[in-house]
């Protein structure tokens, strides 16, 4: 809607345009969502559960106007955890994912970012590859596309995800390399940050971070090492890599 004002008349417009508002800054205002991120301690939660019982848990969450999505877990047995993640709309539940990992890693999630569009990230962890649906079958052609040598060292694995339904697009593990025999060390994210191309992952990494051609850096030092990843959007290459006292 567009309105046409010619002096004298030009107060008298004016203020009608204030009362029926202008068509274009209202929009523009709204659509700057922004990205929000969460990382933190997993919190045990089931697709059956309500808003109010998972959010009293303060785990992991990213709320941008009327949806929150939450991260965390359920213990599926004394000794196994397997990750989930929900999203609710203005309350109600649109949809709980309990089919990421199914087997006997013990993992669970602790980490979003999400721009309120089509960038949604979640942070996972994993403790080793078991026979059954594993994050494997989402890493095919990523930059890590499994957890490697070796089993308990605590990795992490990074998935992009589809906001509307959950599905997850595609993942990549992210984990530290021993440069003595080449098996899986620990890994756990810190922070996330998204400029609309580049995911920059931040953790804590003990021997040995990991450059970007998957190799061991050289460091000195005790463990963890703060380490930054710069990962492209789609998760098949690391642009760069650094870590505190390590080359």
């Amino acid at each position: 809607m567009s309105y046409h004002c010619q002096f004298p008349r030009y107060l008298a417009c004016l203020f009608l345009s204030l009362v029926l508002g202008t068509d274009l800054a209202i929009p523009q205002v709204l659509a700057q969502t922004g990205v929000k991120s969460s990382i933190g301690k997993g919190v045990a939660f089931t697709c059956n559960d309500s808003e109010a019982t998972i959010k009293a848990k303060n785990g992991p969450k990213v709320t941008i106007g009327p949806t929150t999505i939450y991260i965390g877990y359920q213990q599926v047995s004394s000794i196994n955890k397997d990750p989930r993640i929900i999203r609710f709309d203005n309350g109600f539940k649109t949809w709980c994912r309990s089919d990421y990992e199914t087997t006997n890693d013990d993992g669970t999630g602790y980490g979003l970012l999400w721009n309120g569009g089509n960038a949604l990230y979640g942070i996972f962890s994993s403790t080793g590859s078991q026979t059954g649906n594993d994050f494997r079958r989402f890493t095919n052609s990523r930059w890590l596309s499994s957890y490697g040598n070796g089993g308990g060292a605590k990795v992490a694995v990074i998935a992009r995800i589809n906001p509307a339904n959950g599905n997850v697009y595609y993942a990549t593990f992210l984990s530290a390399k021993k440069p003595s025999d080449g098996k899986t060390n620990s890994l756990n994210v810190t922070n996330l940050s998204w400029n609309g191309s580049n995911l920059t992952v931040q953790a804590n990494s003990w021997y040995s971070p990991r450059r970007p051609d998957r190799n061991s850096m050289n460091c000195s030092g005790s463990s963890p090492f703060k380490y930054t990843a710069v990962f492209a959007g789609d998760l098949t290459k690391v642009n760069s890599a650094s870590a505190i006292n390590c080359y």
